[in-house]
């Protein structure tokens, strides 16, 4: 699995290869902020929603901190998916990336 800082993964994300991304977080979370078109599959509900995922293409994953995305990434490895985990998930991302983004 490829741990990456929110500087890398902004710049691929700006390339014509850019990834998917997945956001593992809950609903709750993803209302509160969330990278613009990203697909939420909260981690518990992950293995049996798996299908709606497309194997095909690379997965950005994103949680609050990383933890639950690296868990994510591990499982999705194993299925066969390309993933990048965002090191610090999305309060890292909001404090270097987007500062108007909220922390909770």
């Amino acid at each position: 699995m490829r741990h990456w800082t929110p500087s890398e993964c902004a710049a691929y994300l700006k390339t014509p290869q850019a990834p998917r991304i997945l956001d593992v977080r809950e609903a709750w979370e993803y209302d509160i902020a969330h990278l613009e078109g990203s697909t939420l599959i909260p981690l518990g509900q992950l293995a049996a929603r798996l299908a709606q995922l497309d194997k095909t293409h690379e997965w950005l994953v994103v949680c609050h901190h990383g933890i639950r995305s690296a868990h994510a990434c591990y499982y999705l490895e194993r299925n066969g998916f390309q993933v990048i985990n965002l090191t610090g998930g999305i309060n890292r991302w909001a404090q270097e990336i987007d500062h108007d983004m909220s922390l909770y």
